[in-house]
């Protein structure tokens, strides 16, 4: 039987503990994953990169998801009972609509040579994680690949380049993991024309097939939740796949988080841009309603039609402000071109509040 997952991404996890993170509920101090997971989370969803580090060593930062530090939270996230989902973005950092940098060993491949890397090293790390007792139980080929992967080569409109790389990641998946279900993820939810489009697309280029069409879905930057609801509903019946939210969150506040970040003023951009997208949206940014667009939210996913809706992923939950995790290190930057500051834009959208005190929305999430 399918299930419906209530997700959490925690790729950072380890890099905030080991920054001096504390995590509690009402029972007491604890550890963030039991914590979630003994509120409902049953899976986690782990991001990782091929080479997350510069040519002396120094890490990218958030999270700087390598193979090991994966290793490290799947092992954790299973010994709770969770089931978790590896999150492929086949670049050495963050790969979005902005951005698919190629990886540093990939460089200079065609199509021939980039298709063969996807599949070796997708099967290279599925076989590592399987003799380590690892095996995902969910794997996502590709991060938001709504432009595409592995840029200039596998950047849209390149849809027969964007298929073959697609279509090597499952290969590899069905031949090493064949009882994971395999995921395709853009980002924007609720553009039903974007996800008819792409989709289409990649399937007349001849695109392998997969189990779930992910979705990400952000409210600030998306817009209403109705309109994600119709897209799941047209995605599930005109691709014949479940639907599944592996990206969301929702805003507690607007309180400004500075002090707990110990930046200066010039290496952070503060809340005002969060501010600026907090208008108009549904659910304010309160406690109460992070709590209610949990609960919309849920309910939205479970009401696709033939039971398509496959649950949701809440991103980075734990991801609370302390000195040194920050979305990019000066190495990071280096290595993608873009500016900084690199400090945390996400406290404000995790379940756990500045102090690490868990959320009403994280408590309520047994009940959905």
């Amino acid at each position: 039987m399918r299930g419906f997952y209530k997700g959490m991404d925690l790729s950072t996890l380890l890099e905030v503990e080991e920054h001096g993170g504390r995590f509690s509920d009402e029972d007491g101090p604890g550890d963030a994953m039991a914590i979630l997971r003994r509120h409902g989370m049953d899976l986690v969803r782990l991001r990782l990169w091929n080479d997350p580090y510069d040519e002396k060593g120094r890490p990218y930062g958030a999270g700087t998801n390598d193979l090991a530090r994966t290793m490290v939270l799947a092992r954790r996230a299973k010994a709770l009972g969770c089931k978790w989902m590896l999150d492929l973005h086949y670049s050495d950092f963050w790969a979005d609509p902005g951005k698919q940098i190629t990886p540093k060993a990939w460089q200079g491949l065609d199509a021939d040579g980039l298709e063969k890397a996807v599949y070796e090293y997708t099967r290279s790390v599925l076989e590592r994680l399987t003799a380590q007792d690892l095996a995902p139980d969910m794997v996502a080929v590709g991060n938001e690949l709504t432009y595409g992967l592995l840029w200039p080569v596998g950047r849209w409109p390149a849809m027969d380049n964007i298929a073959r790389f697609v279509s090597a990641g499952l290969r590899a998946c069905r031949q090493v993991c064949p009882t994971a279900e395999t995921i395709v993820h853009l980002d924007n939810g609720p553009d039903e024309g974007q996800y008819r489009a792409w989709f289409e697309g990649y399937y007349a280029a001849g695109g392998a097939q997969f189990d779930i069409i992910g979705m990400s879905y952000y409210p600030f930057w998306n817009g209403p939740m109705e309109g994600l609801a119709r897209s799941m509903a047209d995605a599930a019946e005109r691709f014949g796949r479940d639907v599944m939210v592996v990206e969301t969150s929702m805003g507690f506040t607007l309180a400004d988080y500075g002090r707990y970040e110990g930046l200066a003023p010039d290496r952070r951009k503060g809340m005002a841009a969060t501010a600026r997208l907090a208008e108009g949206i549904e659910h304010p940014m309160t406690p109460a309603g992070q709590e209610a667009f949990l609960r919309d939210l849920a309910a939205a996913v479970r009401a696709v039609p033939n039971g398509h809706g496959r649950g949701f992923v809440w991103w980075e939950p734990a991801w609370i402000p302390v000195p040194g995790v920050g979305w990019a290190t000066p190495a990071a930057l280096a290595y993608t071109g873009e500016r900084g500051p690199g400090g945390n834009e996400w406290a404000n959208q995790a379940l756990f509040d500045y102090e690490g005190r868990a959320l009403p929305a994280l408590l309520a999430l047994e009940e959905l």
